[in-house]
């Protein structure tokens, strides 16, 4: 990845997590919805950003490469402490407070009042796309991009659903608070709706 992407002028600093998985997709939908994005995978990047993009990609690895850059703490810290975030696929499990399926003594950060099950619609070869209705979101529903993706088992009362896949009726979309998480990857699919919402998100707590 380049060491500079060039930024929107005006923008909210939103870093994207650069550890692992898609992290140049975000960063090319977050200029286009509005943000400066900036790379993140030391402690003193994550101070300087007003909130954070956790991307698809492997939750394990990005979880082992947190604790190597000794970024597992200042993420919790800021996370906790009301930092606007935003994860798809590996990112929604790396926020959620309950894992399932996850390797031994795999930890997630935290921030969402869930349960997730890790890989939960199949391996990559059941990859899959279909089309999602998301409140909050206008217009049509978004196509979703499926791999390897988790899904919520339970949300606690704090947590808004925000949408479901219409074949198994899994909850894949959610919000709470500042803290928004797919299971899928709209980085993928050049539909900048989620994104401009979590824009505005950073902006609100600006």
């Amino acid at each position: 990845m380049p060491d500079h992407i060039p930024a929107a002028a005006g923008g909210p600093a939103v870093g994207v997590l650069s550890l692992q998985g898609d992290v140049i997709e975000h960063f090319r939908a977050l200029e286009s919805a509005g943000a400066r994005p900036l790379r993140v995978r030391r402690p003193g990047e994550l101070d300087q950003v007003d909130g954070l993009v956790i991307p698809g990609g492997e939750s394990t690895t990005i979880w082992k490469l947190a604790e190597i850059f000794e970024l597992t703490e200042p993420l919790r810290k800021r996370i906790s402490g009301g930092m606007p975030v935003f994860g798809s696929c590996a990112g929604m499990i790396m926020l959620a407070d309950r894992l399932l399926d996850g390797i031994a003594g795999q930890e997630t950060l935290g921030g969402i009042d869930m349960t997730v099950r890790r890989n939960a619609f199949g391996r990559q070869v059941d990859s899959f796309e279909a089309d999602i209705p998301l409140t909050g979101v206008p217009g049509p529903a978004l196509r979703a991009v499926f791999i390897r993706a988790p899904w919520v088992e339970e949300t606690g009362p704090e947590v808004e659903i925000l949408g479901a896949d219409p074949g198994t009726g899994r909850i894949v979309a959610v919000r709470q608070g500042p803290a928004l998480a797919t299971a899928f990857h709209p980085e993928l699919t050049g539909d900048l709706r989620v994104h401009k919402l979590f824009v505005d998100m950073v902006r609100d707590r600006i």
